[in-house]
């Protein structure tokens, strides 16, 4: 079952830009804008972890931490509080309010991926898996090694990467502009048939020939890591 992040958050364009960025790492992502809105919604159901901003309408975010943190439901619930308000003292603040992470704004959203995954792993270890597994491929997050029949593969940095971001939403398709965003960043500039380029050197890494490709090339949208592959043992 997918992780599940609530967003609370009033900036339109952030919740859109966070959506994003951790649908495309394969969680489930919900949204609500207003502090007593996300009350009713953690009791309705508890996610695996809350991005909880500082300043909203309706109820403070500090204030939704502490009520967080008074019920039993969810009083182990990981918080990552957001907030523009980068004091020591209110950072202290934050955390002595119980929220288990603090992230100024603006920030890395590298970065801030990174800090859900650590949080993540100290917390629900179960939800975040070192060794993804389809067919007969395996990916080693920890050690960055790839092994397909039992055998490992010499599979560049670049590749490595990009067969990662694939296979964390098998089926899904990314366009040429969404893998240059997600496997290069946002701040590199370079043409999208790069990633041509790279997704045939993956192949070739990957394929012989009498093995099945994983990687299914979509006319006009892009590639994906094909759905099906996980059955192919």
């Amino acid at each position: 079952m997918s992780t599940h992040i609530l967003i609370v958050e009033d900036e339109d364009a952030l919740t859109l830009l966070l959506r994003y960025n951790l649908e495309a790492e394969g969680f489930t992502v919900d949204a609500v804008a207003r502090g007593d809105e996300a009350e009713l919604r953690l009791r309705e159901s508890v996610p695996d972890l809350v991005l909880l901003d500082w300043m909203l309408p309706g109820l403070s975010g500090i204030e939704l931490c502490r009520r967080i943190r008074a019920r039993r439901e969810t009083e182990r619930l990981p918080v990552i509080m957001l907030t523009a308000r980068g004091e020591e003292g209110d950072r202290v603040r934050g955390l002595a309010t119980g929220a288990d992470d603090y992230v100024v704004k603006p920030f890395s959203v590298p970065e801030l991926l990174a800090r859900v995954r650590s949080l993540l792993r100290r917390t629900k270890p179960a939800h975040v898996a070192e060794l993804l597994i389809a067919g007969d491929i395996e990916l080693d997050r920890a050690s960055h090694r790839v092994r397909r029949e039992g055998q490992e593969l010499h599979l560049g940095p670049t590749e490595f990467k990009l067969l990662e971001y694939l296979m964390r939403s098998p089926g899904r398709v990314f366009s040429r502009e969404q893998l240059l965003d997600g496997v290069w960043g946002h701040d590199v500039y370079i043409d999208e048939r790069t990633v041509d380029v790279h997704v045939g050197r993956l192949r070739k890494a990957l394929n012989r020939p009498s093995q099945t490709d994983p990687i299914r090339t979509v006319r006009g949208s892009g590639y994906s890591f094909d759905e099906t592959f996980s059955d192919a043992r």
